[in-house]
């Protein structure tokens, strides 16, 4: 069963994202597929902190939210809810790995071994 706190959050959240969706110049499709991917990442993250995962919901939902029409350009896939989706899947475990390479100062030993590839 889910913790009440990580529920409530969620049940807001939709609620959120349920108002914002029904507002002209708002993408619904790439709104509810930020949000799908930010709550999964979000919920297979349960060693972190409540207030983290909160924040790392809010950080997938707006990155993936942004990264669809540029996702939809780049890519095959044509649908904003799906590139929305996975750009917010991907957003934080794509630079978490980063921020923690400049934290011990090896950012540029990661690039170096990328670009050896």
């Amino acid at each position: 069963m889910a913790e009440p706190s990580t529920t409530t959050a969620i049940a807001v959240a939709t609620t959120g994202v349920g108002l914002a969706a029904i507002f002209p110049g708002i993408d619904g499709n790439a709104l509810i597929g930020a949000f799908a991917g930010a709550t999964l990442f979000v919920m297979s993250a349960k060693e972190l902190r409540h207030w983290v995962r909160g924040v790392y919901l809010m950080i997938s939902l707006v990155m993936g939210y942004i990264a669809a029409p540029e996702i939809t350009s780049l890519t095959f896939i044509e649908q904003t809810g799906v590139a929305s989706f996975l750009g917010s899947v991907f957003c934080i475990s794509a630079t978490l790995p980063m921020i923690r390479q400049l934290e011990d100062g090896n950012l540029i030993q990661l690039i170096i071994e990328w670009w050896r590839k």
